[in-house]
């Protein structure tokens, strides 16, 4: 029975944090972004965040919901602390895309949020950090 359930593959959609200027506090602040870079919307997106270190300590546990993210587009998530970048850092992303439910957990291995390890990233034409 096990084999004849197919679990879908995630493509072209991605988790990135990107340092950028916040007028409001102006300031550099590092924001973690949802990218689309398939040619069909995501429906009932709900992303789920936490950290944690070899020590034990973790950090709070977030959760953000979108009802619709458009086809080639980002949506800004959350901010994120560089305190807390010594820290497994993880983000489960749930999505319908069409009847299909996709899930995948993206992580940030302890100490690599940085920007020399930034990339090229699609539809924000920035560049950022990409989990894998």
């Amino acid at each position: 029975m096990k084999k004849d359930i197919v679990i879908p593959v995630v493509k072209d959609v991605h988790i990135a944090i990107i340092k950028e200027w916040n007028e409001d506090f102006t300031s550099q602040d590092w924001m973690v972004y949802l990218i689309n870079d398939t040619r069909e919307p995501l429906e009932s997106v709900m992303i789920m965040s936490r950290g944690k270190n070899r020590d034990g300590r973790k950090t709070s546990t977030l959760r953000h919901a979108f009802k619709l993210v458009a086809a080639k587009s980002a949506m800004k998530v959350e901010l994120i602390m560089e305190e807390v970048f010594p820290f497994l850092n993880e983000f489960v992303l749930t999505y319908f895309s069409g009847p299909t439910l996709y899930d995948k957990t993206f992580m940030a291995a302890p100490n690599t949020i940085s920007e020399k390890n930034f990339t090229a990233l699609p539809v924000l034409d920035k560049e950022g950090f990409l989990l894998k």
